[in-house]
Order: C-alpha cells, then sequence, then structure tokens
C-alpha cells in the first residue's frame, strides 16, 4: 500500500470487504456498537509514557544491525546493507541453523567479516541481548513480528519490522506502547513508499501539480500461487484460510473527508498490481494497469512543456519530463537513484527504503515512517474482519496518536 503519510488521517474506516484478524472482546483495546458505527477504545497514555512524533534518538555514527529471520525476504535485505556506509552487520539470527550459515556466505562474498550467529527457538531473544546491536531488523512470518518488536526494544534496540508490523488492535497499542516507554524506533518495512515514481508523484503533489489532493487507491493484488511452497510450514496459506483473505476492498474516509480505496488479492490469476492512483483537483497519477499523468495547467517553458490538457495523459516525452523535472530529492541526491537501481531490491526501492533508516539514524534525524505509521496502516488488518463480521458496518479508527494526530501537517523527510 503506497499512500501520502499524513497523520491527519485519523480514520473512519468504511470496509467494503478486506479479511484478517478479529480483536478479543475482553482486552481494554476492543470495541463497541454505538449507533451504525463500530467504535474502538483510545486508551490514556500512560504516565510513563511519552509521543514518538517527530522522535530522534543521538545519532549513531555506525548502526550495528542484527538480523532475525534468513528465510525469504531476509538474505536480499543482508545482500541490501552489505552496500550501506554507516552499518555494520553484527549478528545474524533464523530458527534453521543451515539458513545461518548460508547467509555467512553473502558477507563473504562482500569481503565483510562474519557475524554472530544465533539459531534455535530462543536465538532471536539472544541476539536481542546483546549489548552491541542499535537496530534489529525482521523478517519473520507475521504472527510473530510484534512479539519480536516488543521484545527487542525493551531490550534497548530500534526496531523495523516487515509488513504489516502487527496482525491486531491490540498488537498496535503494544508497538506504540512500547516504543513511546523506550524511547525506541519502531519502523514498518513499507518498502513501496520508495519506488521512484511513487516518491516522484508525493513530490509533485507537495508541489501543487496536482492541486488538492481528494481521494488515493492503493493495494496489493498478486497472485501467489508460484510462491506458496516458500513459506516456512505454509504460515502465509493457513493465514488466508483462517482470515478469509482472498478477494478484498477497503474504503476509508478520513477527518478531513479524502477517500482512500485499499485492495488486497493474492489468490486470483491476475496481472500484478499495487494499484496506484492520486486524484487531486488538477489532475491524477497512475500506475496500474496504465502508468501515467494528467494534469491540466500551465507549466515552467524551461522544461519544454507550456500547457497540459487533464482530459488526457501526457505523452510519453511529456511524462519523461515531467519526471526529470519533479525527481524527489532523496532519489536526485548523490546519485542514490543509480546506485538503487544497481543494488536492486524490486527495481532499487527496497535500498532506497534501508538508506533512508540507517542515515536518519546516522544523522539522529526522525524516521520517514514512525511507530503510528506502522499502528495505522496494520490496524486495517482486525478492522476489516470486523467490519465485514458486523456486514461491512463502519468502523472509526483507533487515535493511536491520542488526539496529536494534527501536530504534524503532511510528510516532510528529514534532511
Amino acid at each position: 500500500m503506497t499512500l501520502l503519510k499524513n497523520h491527519n488521517l485519523f480514520f473512519t474506516v468504511t470496509i467494503i470487504a478486506l479479511a484478517l484478524f478479529a480483536g478479543c472482546k475482553n482486552d481494554p483495546y476492543s470495541y463497541k456498537i454505538k449507533g451504525s458505527k463500530i467504535v474502538y477504545n483510545t486508551p490514556a497514555r500512560p504516565s510513563n509514557q511519552q509521543s514518538m512524533l517527530g522522535f530522534a534518538c543521538d545519532p549513531i555514527e555506525n548502526v550495528r544491525v542484527g538480523f532475525v529471520g534468513l528465510g525469504m525476504r531476509g538474505p536480499d535485505a543482508l545482500r541490501r546493507f552489505a552496500h550501506i556506509d554507516g552499518a555494520t552487520i553484527a549478528a545474524l539470527c533464523d530458527l534453521i541453523p543451515e539458513r545461518v550459515e548460508k547467509a555467512q556466505g553473502i558477507l563473504e562474498r562482500r569481503n565483510i567479516p562474519r557475524a554472530a550467529e544465533y539459531s534455535g527457538e530462543d536465538g532471536w531473544m539472544e541476539l536481542c541481548r546483546r549489548e552491541d546491536i542499535d537496530l534489529v531488523y525482521l523478517s519473520v512470518p507475521w504472527q510473530y513480528h510484534t512479539k519480536m518488536a516488543v521484545y527487542a526494544m525493551e531490550h534497548g534496540k530500534h526496531v523495523a519490522i516487515e509488513v504489516p508490523a502487527a496482525t491486531s488492535i491490540a498488537e498496535c497499542w503494544e508497538l506504540v506502547n512500547t516504543s513511546e516507554r523506550t524511547r525506541k524506533h519502531c519502523m514498518m518495512l513499507e518498502n513501496c513508499c520508495y519506488d521512484y515514481y511513487e516518491l516522484t508523484c508525493l513530490n509533485m503533489a507537495q508541489q501543487g501539480l496536482f492541486g488538492e489532493i481528494v481521494h488515493a487507491e492503493g493495494g496489493y493484488c498478486h497472485n501467489l500461487e508460484p510462491y506458496w511452497d516458500r513459506y516456512q510450514g505454509d504460515w502465509r496459506m493457513d493465514y488466508n484460510k483462517e482470515h478469509r483473505g482472498d478477494v478484498t476492498s477497503t474504503l476509508i474516509r478520513t477527518r478531513k473527508g479524502k477517500t482512500i480505496l485499499i485492495e488486497h488479492s493474492t489468490m486470483t490469476p491476475r496481472p500484478y498490481s499495487r494499484m496506484y492512483q492520486l486524484v487531486g483537483t488538477k489532475g491524477i497519477a497512475d500506475k496500474y494497469p496504465h502508468k501515467g499523468i494528467a494534469v491540466g495547467l500551465k507549466l515552467d517553458t524551461n522544461i519544454g512543456i507550456e500547457e497540459l490538457d487533464a482530459e488526457k495523459f501526457c505523452t510519453e516525452e511529456e511524462y519523461l519530463l515531467l519526471m526529470e523535472q519533479y525527481q524527489h530529492p532523496i532519489t536526485s541526491t548523490g546519485g542514490l537513484a543509480e546506485k538503487a537501481k544497481q543494488v536492486g531490491g524490486h527495481g532499487g526501492m527496497d535500498f532506497i527504503m534501508d538508506y533512508r533508516l540507517i542515515y536518519c539514524l546516522n544523522n539522529g534525524l526522525p524516521l520517514d515512517q514512525d511507530v503510528y505509521d506502522a499502528a495505522e496502516w496494520s490496524s486495517l488488518v482486525e478492522l476489516t474482519e470486523v467490519s465485514i463480521k458486523h456486514g461491512s458496518m463502519p468502523v472509526v479508527m483507533p487515535d493511536f496518536t491520542r488526539g496529536e494526530w494534527d501536530k504534524i501537517q503532511g510528510l516532510q523527510f528529514a534532511e
């Protein structure tokens, strides 16, 4: 899912269909039906916690990283980190010892010293307890994300977690509360936010090219049939079976009246789609099934375009000129875009994501995505299934910022 980060999105969520985890009615983070809506509790912040909005830790000149999970995505992350200055691969962990040894080969091929090794059921806890690790990078099955992240933060480590960061509202609150209490970063590794097209369109939107953004679309529509057997113990297929995750759609209305459409489908044959679309008062950006920009306004003649028509997509030449003119500062600085393409990771966006994480930690800057982003985006897991169980009733999302959702106006990348 690729959206503009904006803590103004204190959502009222109307779900047409998405499937996933149902909440427990006995916990303090459950919900009540009020009139025609499902309303979740927003508990008060405990006295020993502080907001993490805009939080920046002290600069870490060399970020020592421990990797947990070396099955599908972990080894690719390791390969990317081997190209990032300012980070040291300190420790490796997987349930299966042979995977750890295989991962050491990635380091050896880059002439990087072997990392400390951990394996077995409790190896990840031993890794988290090390004194010489700053960041724990989790690439494990979803059901372990929150448990491991909380343990790592409680042992003084910043955490980066693959998507989703949590699978229930209670877990979302556990991440938020632990991050606030320990003053440790908790970032969800949403790589699609760092794709070249998405970053460029974000810059276009922030520069006003599309006018006021009124609607956005995103999703993950990808037939996983060729990949099911790669998930150890068939955990991902089992999760889909237990939580009805076939073809789902989620419609979100924000506090300011914007709308967002989210789709998820992994079970049916179809061309890959992340269903990216931004709709503004002056034009739109599309990515799937056809990439294009349509805007109706006069532009800077220095780039070779005098006027565009929002009733039709730009020509290829106009499109390329716009993409060059509005390239995001992140990808236009220091040759990062070219290096990302060379290193790889879904076309380079994975590398940019990892690079930005380390860059912000090196320089003591707020991360691009914070624990509230992780909670808000992951909360759709439970909210959608609860809506389905109540006949697609609208759900009011809990306010994970506890009333501070409008303190940060839009997204500003730290520089």
